[in-house]
């Protein structure tokens, strides 16, 4: 109603005094900027394009989402802004072919001005006056979308091969039980054996069998406890002694392998929210990784420092580094590059890091080394995520 009472306002405008004539630009003026501020208070960038793709209208969404500057719009080109968007996009020359299409939906990455995902729905607008088509390009930013339901797959990934294997290790332990119970049957009937040099020869062999056979179920054991989720035990404790006790644990190791370790702490938290048991698990899996990593000598160099929302450690070393091709799989189950490795620890590490609201990343170059780095949220940031989960 209102359109049609200004369309006839906008129709008599000639016949308008300075009064009414002032009192129209001010009111237009007022709808204009109640437009602006609807559109800019929308989270989804909103484009007007031309036929051309010059744009004619942006949000401010879409200023940060392309990299647009205010004074570009009405200038800029959408498809030099995003190249290779228009081969996408048919744009139709035709204004009566173009009535009768479609919307268009599309899904792009954007690199510039930093790696995003987004949605892209574009629909004709046709202008009768004008006897032209404009376009309205509405953006919707799906990264911490894709992201949330690439860590969704990624984990029920883990949890399955978690279940798979778990299973797997306890079908194991079934039958070395049988296979232990019918060797104590068998060590027995060898206990009555007159010969004493054939019966010295099966002792040794059953006392093989039988030492085997215990490693085999300290080794489920351990694989279970290992891959087995457990809740965390969050308590407010210091990085760096944790670290300490780690490096302590290895400390035999280290000499032995002539390994040294430097430790640079710029800055810490006093306190933070951990699982003391399982956070020294990532230190130690990270630390030994690294020393197996290099043949003999070397330093591992540690890091320790802090951001407004993170404690930030990264783990050095001078190692053989790992392949380009290599390292988008180090986090995959039963991946490893070790001769004697399970392909678990990493994974382990991931899950672990994930579950205290950490991330985990990984440079490497080959014949140069590795760099881990993890971030855990601090006191101040995990607070603000219970809020924000409420």
């Amino acid at each position: 109603m209102k359109s049609r009472h200004l369309d006839r306002i906008l129709g008599r405008v000639e016949e308008l005094d300075a009064t009414n004539l002032n009192s129209l630009v001010q009111r237009l003026a007022q709808e204009r900027n109640l437009l602006e501020l609807v559109f800019n208070s929308v989270r989804e960038g909103i484009l007007l394009i031309d036929r051309m793709g010059v744009i004619r209208y942006a949000n401010h969404a879409t200023m940060q989402l392309i990299g647009l500057r205010e004074e570009e719009v009405g200038s800029a080109i959408l498809w030099k802004l995003i190249p290779g968007l228009s081969q996408t996009l048919p744009l139709y020359q035709d204004v009566d072919r173009m009535s009768h299409q479609a919307v268009v939906t599309r899904e792009i990455e954007l690199t510039y001005p930093e790696t995003r995902y987004v949605r892209l729905y574009m629909t004709p607008l046709y202008q009768e006056v004008v006897k032209d088509t404009n376009f309205m390009v509405i953006f919707t930013d799906l990264t911490e979308e894709r992201k949330l339901t690439e860590e969704q797959i990624e984990n029920e990934k883990i949890s399955s091969i978690f279940m798979l294997a778990a299973g797997v290790a306890h079908e194991i332990g079934n039958p070395l039980n049988s296979i232990s119970i019918h060797l104590n049957l068998v060590h027995r009937q060898v206990e009555k054996l007159k010969d004493s040099a054939a019966k010295e020869k099966m002792q040794h062999s059953l006392q093989i069998c039988t030492h085997e056979i215990q490693r085999l179920d300290d080794i489920i054991k351990n694989f279970l406890e290992a891959i087995r989720p457990h809740p965390l035990n969050l308590q407010e404790t210091e990085l760096f002694p944790l670290i300490e006790d780690v490096i302590k644990t290895l400390h035999n190791e280290l000499e032995n392998l002539g390994v040294e370790i430097e430790i640079e702490v710029k800055s810490t938290p006093s306190q933070i929210l951990v699982d003391c048991i399982q956070l020294k698990q990532v230190f130690f899996n990270i630390l030994k990784n690294a020393m197996d990593s290099m043949d003999r000598g070397g330093l591992i160099k540690i890091s320790l420092d802090t951001n407004d929302e993170f404690a930030i450690m990264s783990f050095a070393d001078q190692g053989s580094g790992i392949s380009q091709d290599d390292i988008t799989k180090i986090f995959d189950p039963f991946y490893t590059t070790k001769k004697t490795g399970h392909g678990m620890g990493m994974m382990i590490i991931q899950r672990i890091i994930r579950a205290h609201g950490g991330q985990i990343s990984i440079d490497s170059k080959t014949n140069f080394g590795t760099i881990v780095t993890l971030q855990l949220p601090l006191n101040c940031r995990r607070i603000r995520m219970l809020h924000d989960s409420e």
